[in-house]
């Protein structure tokens, strides 16, 4: 490792061990600022790192990762189920829950459990409710039920005013960068509301009904049965998002907590499906307006 690299490297793991030294001293705000720091500075990096999206080349950059990890002492369960995600990749599959388990980490000591830890960490005695649960996404579970309501009730109202003006060309244009067109960005929206109403109402038709892990990404550019005008997707996806709205409004509070199996992400309830497909649509926003600007001559900058 070079000198530089090592003095990074130093410097992050100092930054941890000072974060949790300053908790112990009671110095929680501090400690959250250093921990922010370090996310910050290691997200602004990364976001400089143009990595392909074909997947040949996700797995050989995670196998080169895992390598590294490796080379750098990583618990070696965490590197056995990043070898089976690849090899799952690579047969063209979504890894399932059972091969790549979410892990527990302990905040204290980073000792890795691949279970809900029932005692005290083995490594440096941190009581189990201290480690740290490491979902597929950050965003589920992450939503109260009303605020679910609101943002799912207004995305097709945002989008709708981003499309607003574009002409079918605009719409179906490809991004600069080769990427996805406003058209397949509202396929997908549209694909992933329909698995959002049939995943709500399979769990509150059913006793824990298995949900399958759908490819959902793979459909946004296969036209077959699409309607020829993107303005027409628009439309079915706000019909059927009126439709889902209309069932979670009429539901109990409790009916929010009925669980479903998901082959992907495990024991899933009716607020975490909410919550993931919220979410998930807002982060596809920032793309419709980049385009929009560029197609309408506001904004030189790639997408």
């Amino acid at each position: 490792m070079a000198s530089k690299e090592r003095e990074n490297w130093e410097t992050l793991i100092h930054a941890f061990a000072l974060a949790a030294r300053l908790e112990e001293e009671g110095q929680y705000n501090l400690a959250k600022l250093v921990r922010a720091s370090c996310d910050s500075l290691i997200r602004s990096h990364a976001f400089q790192l143009e990595l392909s999206g074909q997947k040949p080349e996700l797995a050989g950059e995670t196998m080169r990762t895992i390598s590294a990890f490796t080379r750098l002492g990583i618990d070696p369960q965490l590197v056995a189920g990043m070898q089976r995600g690849v090899a799952a990749m690579s047969e063209g599959r979504l890894p399932q829950i059972e091969e790549t388990p979410d892990p527990y980490i302990c905040r204290a000591c980073g000792y890795v459990s691949w279970v809900r830890p029932a005692a005290s960490c083995p490594t440096c005695g941190a009581w189990p409710s201290t480690f740290q649960h490491h979902k597929p996404v950050y965003w589920l579970d992450i939503l109260d039920p009303y605020a679910a309501l609101g943002k799912l009730r207004q995305t097709p109202v945002d989008v709708a005013a981003l499309v607003d003006g574009l002409s079918e060309s605009q719409l179906s244009s490809p991004a600069p960068d080769g990427g996805w067109s406003i058209r397949n960005i509202l396929t997908h929206l549209f694909d992933a509301q329909r698995v959002l109403q049939f995943r709500i109402n399979l769990i509150l038709e059913q006793e824990n009904p298995l949900l399958k892990s759908l490819a959902v990404f793979d459909w946004a550019t296969n036209e077959k049965e699409r309607p020829a005008s993107t303005h027409e997707i628009l439309a079915d996806y706000t019909a059927s998002r009126r439709s889902t709205l209309s069932r979670l409004e009429a539901i109990p509070l409790s009916d929010w907590w009925r669980m479903g199996r998901h082959q992907e992400f495990g024991a899933v309830t009716v607020r975490q499906q909410a919550s993931y497909f919220a979410l998930h649509e807002i982060i596809h926003l920032p793309s419709i307006a980049r385009l929009r600007g560029l197609w309408l001559g506001k904004s030189k900058k790639p997408v």
